[in-house]
């Protein structure tokens, strides 16, 4: 089966590459830009600025405030000292400063009919690390302050400077602490923490903070340290973000380096909730004719993460118009663009019209977004829009869908050829090898025929390219095609009458109690079928129970030779980092218990695996297999005991209890071992499958068989631009923290009783201690889909 939702690439315009929309950022800005600074700034080329909440008098007051605490605490001590107490600690009950509330003085952001474009930029004067307990509560002072403010302006964007350094553990949980704070206090405002992609000396916030300027001895010593770490960043904001819930209103403005990191730190942070990237004026180089250009490696990782759904923004920081020349403007200055009678004149006068320069910086992205890499057909507006959207799965035996959901599966050209070219191989293989019908003598004038089934029709797509093939190859057939949608039965008769030209037998039934094919010429008997044609695969290649709907059916297949179409299919695991997943599905939780029990199909795109390939421990690892037709089938041997009509009509939960244990031979089991040499977090396992439709069934025929897959290193090799199935996502409950050089021990199972199928799964996080000897460091709950399990 597919995935829902329109898929035509031909059904919307879009536009060929993304769009860059471009801000601008000062780290020297102490208050808002004036009218005519804000028009100026626009007309250089930039499409929003950023704002300061406060501006430099607020901040010397809060440093005079800070100061006069420090002066009344050291009168303090001095006086106890001289009642014969020169020992007596500092009594932690002294009230510490107490920020007023803000005046008309301290700032010049307020409510305008603009507020919207701004984004709102906090002091990044407060240390709320500071282990000094008077600074960080200062510091969250203010935070909550212009927090406040803020909100009341209208503000719908935030940027919060993020911490410092990395190092103290103390430090970040009061960072995270005052961050959820914060998303209390700006109740309507999303907040965005500008962070670095990891801590490259030289390119920290330039401000000085109150512990810089009461303890310069304390400044940071991040320059100093030899070794770089690199996932400290992302350690920091893990923390920041865990504690703050995943909160659906915070985000990242992400710092880019001079120096562009591995891939894996890179994908890391693709998989973030990010809003802006950050190009300092130093990350720029001048190219040979003096301009400010990026390297190859910024580039490719600008127009990576310009693949997203939600587009991150880009701020240029420190790159002009200069604080001082914006300063220098008049009061009132004409910066509009020039009117159509102006430019007119010009043209007529063979002259340029008097336009704004555009910034440098700005020519340069304008550039570089005409060269990013055109739109790919995996990349319509209709596909992106499934990016990391939450679908539950279908109940194909349960539900009848409906005609605009079939539409939908039969967008997929790649699908349908590639099960073409699966039907026109057996077709001409069945020829070769004079494999007979065994419905009829070979005296018969129809034993030449080959009976082909399509169970599950549909609206008919595989019955057409069945005719097709069978034209292709001059093979003559008898065809059925079943379907237990009395709706899709009208349309199969209809089409059969209007483009088949009656030569497909239409049957309504559910193909598990389908009699069997009445050959032409003994329509007294039941015969067999030469080739059984099905598009019952899901996600997971056996999540919509293809496995049950074939057990029910492949008795009509004639033995020995008879075929299944597909032959084969094979389920695969992989861990993956994705916190927007993880962060809906937890919105989701209060009207939906099960949400965190519930494999959901996504096409998931904002990810990080986690895990890396290894000798013996490939990314990607096969679960488990499914191969037909079963030789033998418990169902069919229950029939023969009990009669057919006791075949479904069972209970209990499995063989082990109680149950008949006619389908016991589809559950499953596996235990894949993943290695993580860095550091992360993993919220749920991806889950994949791949699918051989035809082998040939010439000994040494030197052919290669005929597959589908969704496997992300594996698809564009057997079924490039195939859309009909996105992944599917079985989450986590909690996040699961591992550390670097660890091992992740996924176990799965596909448990099933007489009445339908569902899936468990557990992580557990080992990590190596010596070079013979592991521990366990963490693991995740069972979980379990029992209760919104597949019906059979």
């Amino acid at each position: 089966m597919s995935s829902s939702g329109s898929l035509n690439p031909e059904s919307e315009t879009f536009e060929n590459r993304p769009a860059f929309y471009i801000g601008q950022h000062d780290s020297a800005r102490f208050d808002v830009l004036t009218d005519d600074q804000y028009t100026q700034v626009l007309n250089s080329g930039f499409r929003f600025v950023t704002a300061p909440v406060t501006n430099q008098h607020f901040f010397d007051r809060v440093v005079a405030l800070y100061r006069r605490y420090l002066e009344e605490r050291e009168q303090w001590t001095q006086q106890r000292s001289l009642i014969d107490l020169p020992h007596a600690e500092l009594n932690e009950s002294l009230p510490g400063p107490v920020v007023p509330t803000l005046t008309d003085k301290d700032t010049a952001l307020s409510p305008s009919n603009y507020i919207g474009s701004l984004a709102v930029y906090f002091s990044p004067w407060i240390d709320l690390c500071s282990p000094d307990p008077h600074i960080s509560s200062i510091s969250r002072q203010v935070l909550n302050l212009e927090a406040a403010f803020a909100n009341f302006c209208g503000a719908r964007t935030i940027v919060i400077p993020g911490p410092r350094q990395d190092e103290s553990g103390r430090g970040i949980a009061q960072y995270a602490r005052a961050i959820r704070e914060a998303l209390q206090v700006a109740n309507r405002a999303n907040i965005i923490i500008h962070m670095p992609m990891y801590r490259e000396p030289g390119l920290e916030e330039k401000a000085k903070t109150l512990s810089d300027i009461f303890s310069p001895s304390n400044e940071s010593q991040a320059g100093s340290k030899k070794e770089i770490d690199l996932f400290s960043a992302w350690d920091s904001w893990n923390t920041i973000r865990s504690v703050c819930n995943y909160s659906m209103r915070l985000f990242v403005a992400l710092r880019i380096p001079r120096r562009v990191p591995e891939k894996t730190l890179q994908e890391r942070w693709f998989a973030e909730p990010l809003h802006y990237l950050t190009i300092g004026q130093e990350i720029f180089q001048l190219n040979k004719a003096g301009h400010p250009s990026l390297s190859r490696h910024h580039q490719d990782l600008i127009n990576r993460y310009m693949r997203l759904r939600s587009i991150p923004w880009l701020i240029l920081c420190d790159v002009g118009p200069r604080p001082e020349e914006l300063a220098a403007l008049p009061t009132h200055v004409d910066t509009e663009f020039p009117s159509l009678a102006e430019v007119s004149s010009a043209l007529r006068e063979n002259r340029r019209p008097h336009m704004p320069a555009m910034n440098a910086h700005v020519g340069y992205m304008r550039y570089l977004e005409r060269q990013q890499p055109p739109f790919s057909a995996m990349e319509t507006p209709a596909l992106t829009s499934f990016q990391d959207w939450l679908q539950p799965p279908l109940q194909p035996l349960a539900d009848n869908l409906e005609s605009a959901t079939y539409e939908v599966f039969e967008g997929d050209p790649v699908k349908y050829d590639q099960y073409e070219k699966a039907i026109t191989e057996a077709m001409i293989e069945w020829k070769e090898l004079d494999k007979r019908t065994a419905a009829a003598p070979f005296s018969s004038p129809y034993s030449h025929e080959l009976v082909v089934t399509v169970a599950g029709a549909g609206r008919g797509p595989l019955v057409t390219r069945a005719l097709r093939a069978a034209q292709t190859t001059g093979t003559p057939i008898q065809i059925w095609a079943l379907e237990k949608n009395q709706d899709a039965y009208v349309y199969l008769l209809r089409k059969t009458k209007m483009e088949w030209n009656n030569k497909v037998t239409v049957v309504k039934t559910d193909m598990r109690g389908w009699e069997g094919p009445r050959l032409r010429g003994y329509e007294d008997s039941i015969g067999k079928v030469d080739i059984l044609i099905t598009e019952l695969l899901g996600s997971f290649g056996d999540n919509e129970l293809s496995p049950e709907c074939l057990d029910g059916i492949q008795h009509h297949l004639a033995r020995p030779h008879g075929i299944s179409i597909p032959h084969s299919y094979t389920a695969h695991l992989s861990p993956i980092s994705t916190p927007r997943l993880y962060a809906d599905i937890s919105s989701r939780v209060v009207g939906d218990p099960n949400a965190f029990e519930t494999p959901w199909v996504v096409r998931l795109f904002a990810i990080d695996y986690v895990a890396q390939k290894v000798p013996g421990h490939p990314r990607f690892q096969q679960a488990w297999e499914f191969v037909h037709p079963v030789l033998i089938s418990r169902a069919d041997e229950f029939a023969a005991k009990h009669g057919m009509a006791a075949r479904y009509v069972t209970g209990g939960v499995g063989s082990m209890a109680g149950a008949s244990g006619t389908n016991e031979h589809n559950a499953r089991h596996c235990h894949l071992t993943f290695v993580c040499p860095t550091r992360g977090v993993i919220h749920g396992l991806a889950g994949f499958f791949e699918s051989v439709l035809y082998k040939s069934q010439k000994e040494n025929s030197g052919k290669e068989p005929v597959e589908i897959s969704i496997l992300p290193n594996q698809i564009d090799q057997k079924s490039k631009d195939m859309v009909s199935w996105f992944p599917i996502f079985f989450p986590l409950k909690k996040p699961l923290y591992f550390p670097q050089d660890t091992e992740l021990e996924v176990s799965m199972w596909r448990q099933t009783d007489d009445t339908k199928v569902w899936y468990e799964w557990l992580v557990e996080v080992y990590a190596w201690v010596g070079p013979e000897t592991r521990i366990k460091v963490g693991a995740s709950d069972l979980h379990s889909s029992r209760k919104v399990a597949c019906l059979m």
